[in-house]
C-alpha cells in the first residue's frame, strides 16, 4: 500500500509571486507620492498669486469706498444747507405773497377808485351838462395838467430814440414818460412806439397794450435800455400812430418826445397829418398831438441848432392843429 505524500499548503513559487506583487504595489506607491509634492507647491505658489491679487483689489476698493463716502457726506451737508435755504426761502415766498395780496387789494381798490374818477373826468357828455344848467363850466383843473389835456381815454407815447436824445437826455425823458402816465391814473389802453413808427413790444403791434400797473412799469424798465435805429425825425412814428389807432369812437393822445427834425418840408408834414387825423361832426380831430422839446440841439455851434428850431416849428404848429400843447424843456437835467 502506498503511502499518501504530503501537500504543502504554500509552494515556493506561491510565494514568489505574492511578494513580487506587494513589491510591484510598494512600488507603485513609492514612485506616485514622489510626484504629489511637485503639484501641490504648484496649486499653492497659484493660490498665494490669487490671493495676492484680491488682496490688492480689496484695497482699492476700500480706497474707493472712503472716497465715495467722503463725497457722500459731503453731498449730504450740501443738501441739508440746501434745504435749511429752502425753506427760508419758501418762508420769505410766503411773506411776499401776502404782501403782495395786501397791496394788490389796495391796489384794486386805489384803482376802482381813480378809474371812477377818471371816467368821470373823461365821458362828462352833454346830456349831463345840460343836466347841470346851461352855465356850468368844469374846473380848469379837471381839463389840464400843467396846460395838457388830460380828457383821452388812449394815449401814445412816439419817442426819439436818437443817439443825440439817449446820450444827452434819456434820464429825463425816462422822468417825463413816467410823469406823463402819472396823470392818467387809468385808460383804457396805452401804446409806445419810437420816432420810426418801431414798437416797443411787438406783440402789441398796431394793438393796444392794456393799461395796468405790471405793464407801465414794464413800458419803463423796457425804455431805460430801448435803443432801436432813429432817423431823427418824428414823422414816421406820428404817421404811424394816428394812421394805425384813429377811431371816431376814440380819445386818443399822441405824446411825441423829440430834440430835432432833420426831415423835408414842414407843411407837407402837417398837410399829411390833416389829412389822417379828420374831423369829428364837432369839428374837432379824434386824436390829439402834444409834444415835449428836448433842448439838446441848444447846446450846439449854430448850424447844429437849425433842426432842433425845425422840430419846434413842427411841433407847434401840429399840437396847434390838432388839439394839444407843445412843452419846451430849458434843460436836459432830469
Amino acid at each position: 500500500m502506498r503511502s499518501r505524500r504530503d501537500i504543502a499548503t504554500f509552494s515556493l513559487s506561491f510565494l514568489d509571486c505574492i511578494s513580487c506583487g506587494f513589491g510591484a504595489i510598494i512600488l507603485l506607491l513609492v514612485l506616485s507620492k514622489t510626484t504629489e509634492p511637485i503639484i501641490l507647491e504648484g496649486i499653492r505658489e497659484d493660490l498665494d498669486g490669487v490671493v495676492a491679487k484680491l488682496q490688492k483689489e480689496l484695497f482699492e476698493i476700500r480706497g474707493e469706498t472712503e472716497v465715495v463716502n467722503r463725497t457722500l457726506i459731503g453731498k449730504q451737508e450740501q443738501l441739508s444747507k440746501d434745504k435749511q435755504r429752502l425753506a427760508r426761502l419758501q418762508g420769505d415766498i410766503s411773506s411776499i405773497r401776502g404782501e403782495f395780496a395786501a397791496a394788490k387789494e389796495e391796489s384794486a381798490v386805489k384803482n376802482t377808485i381813480q378809474g371812477r374818477l377818471a371816467t368821470a373826468k373823461q365821458d362828462l357828455t352833454a346830456e349831463m351838462q345840460r343836466l347841470l344848467g346851461a352855465d356850468y363850466q368844469r374846473p380848469q383843473s379837471d381839463l389840464t395838467i400843467g396846460g395838457v389835456p388830460v380828457d383821452s381815454e388812449y394815449i401814445i407815447f412816439v419817442v426819439d430814440t436818437s443817439n443825440s436824445m439817449r446820450d444827452n437826455s434819456w434820464a429825463l425823458v425816462l422822468r417825463k414818460v413816467s410823469e406823463i402816465l402819472d396823470i392818467y391814473p387809468v385808460v383804457k389802453g396805452i401804446q409806445i412806439m419810437n420816432d420810426m413808427g418801431d414798437y416797443m413790444f411787438s406783440q402789441y403791434r398796431r394793438k393796444w397794450i392794456p393799461d395796468t400797473p405790471g405793464r407801465r412799469r414794464a413800458i419803463i424798465d423796457r425804455l431805460s435800455s430801448w435803443s432801436p435805429f432813429s432817423n431823427s425825425s418824428p414823422v414816421e412814428g406820428i404817421y404811424e400812430a394816428v394812421r394805425s389807432f384813429y377811431s371816431s369812437e376814440k380819445k386818443i393822445s399822441v405824446y411825441v418826445f423829440g430834440d430835432d427834425f432833420q426831415g423835408g418840408s414842414i407843411e407837407s408834414v402837417v398837410n399829411a397829418v390833416d389829412q389822417i387825423n379828420q374831423k369829428d361832426e364837432t369839428g374837432e380831430r379824434r386824436v390829439r398831438i402834444h409834444a415835449v422839446g428836448f433842448p439838446v440841439q441848444f447846446g450846439h455851434p449854430d448850424y447844429m441848432r437849425v433842426s432842433g428850431a425845425r422840430f419846434a416849428t413842427l411841433m407847434r404848429i401840429l399840437c396847434d392843429k390838432n388839439g394839444g400843447t407843445f412843452v419846451g424843456l430849458n434843460s436836459i437835467r432830469p
